[in-house]
Formats: structure tokens, sequence, C-alpha cells
């Protein structure tokens, strides 16, 4: 079983991610489970949603406490949220940062690091920091759980209004396409 903990403040789609990349993984052949988490429930305030995927029906519908990847799409809630507790040795981390892999310091957990300046593509394509499609596409190129394909059609069965999801599937190409993943015994973008 694969497991993905989701963070994210209020407001920012981290829920609605962690929903879509289930429908991807379905549509890849594989079972998933999505469960959300909820505290404050306020717009800001930091929420972690959980994914699990695997080749047989999951069961289990517990919050994740030792995942296999970390996904963070606001590049502030590190100052707050320990968001690498109980990461697996070997871990992957995708994180919405316009910052070097050099100033970001992953710990020795983590095998694998996709960096994208998320909130700098949401500006552009949303004129506000909604950054869940673009981190997306940047889980998708680091890790190459799902295809491109199977997140877009995902993303198409979500309840967007037209033009709601033509600048969300821009969105994730763009995530996809210029985020920086990086192998860490190698420290050089793939």
């Amino acid at each position: 079983m694969y497991e993905i903990r989701f963070h994210g403040r209020g407001g920012q789609g981290t829920v609605l991610a962690s929903k879509i990349l289930a429908k991807a993984i379905v549509e890849e052949g594989k079972f998933a489970k999505a469960i959300p988490s909820f505290g404050f429930e306020r717009r800001g305030a930091p929420v972690a949603a959980y994914l699990r995927s695997d080749d047989k029906i999951i069961r289990q519908a517990t919050n994740i406490y030792h995942p296999h990847c970390i996904v963070c799409l606001d590049p502030t809630l590190m100052r707050i949220v320990n968001i690498f507790e109980g990461l697996r040795n070997g871990g992957v981390w995708v994180q919405a940062t316009k910052k070097s892999i050099d100033d970001m310091g992953p710990p020795t957990e983590v095998s694998r690091v996709g960096l994208c300046d998320a909130f700098g593509i949401a500006l552009k394509v949303f004129k506000k920091p909604i950054t869940n499609s673009i981190m997306l596409g940047a889980f998708v190129k680091t890790t190459g759980l799902v295809s491109m394909n199977s997140l877009f059609n995902a993303m198409e069965s979500v309840a967007f209004r037209d033009a709601d999801l033509k600048r969300n599937l821009e969105a994730a190409e763009q995530g996809y396409e210029e985020c920086k993943v990086y192998d860490l015994d190698r420290k050089e973008p793939l």
C-alpha cells in the first residue's frame, strides 16, 4: 500500500486534491481511498488530507502516520507544522516553493524531491493562491504514480465549470512542466 499525506491551508484545495488524485489512481486500475481531516475549518488554517493506493481493496480509513510521500501545497506551512513527521525512509516530498533544493534542506528520510513555484503559477492562471491543481501536476512528474492523462480525466469528472476546468487543466500542465525533480544522491534536476 502506498500512502500519501497532503498538507495545505484552508482554501487551497488540499482535500479536493486528494479526491482528484484518488480518482486518477482508480482511472489507472488501482484502488484508492481519500480521507479528509478537518481541524478549525477556516481559510488559512492548516489542513491535512490522506490518500492510500493499492492493488487490492483498501479497508483502512484512518489518518496516515507513516507516509511514503508528502505533498505540501503551501511554502509557509513548514514554519508551523512538522510536515515530515513519520515520513518513511526513502520518502518522496513534493513542495510548493520557488526556493532551490539547496535552500530547502530536506531531511535525511527524503530520497526524491519535486519543487514547484505553485504560487507563482496560481497567481498567473487563477489570480489567487489556489495551488491544488498545480501541485497535482508536480506530484505526477515527481512520482509517476499516475499519468497526466489519468489526472486530466479525474479533473474532468469533478464538477468544475467549463472555464474553471480549462484553467485547472492548464494549471496542472504547468505544474508538471515547471516542477524540478531531484534524486538527492544527484542534486541535479531530472
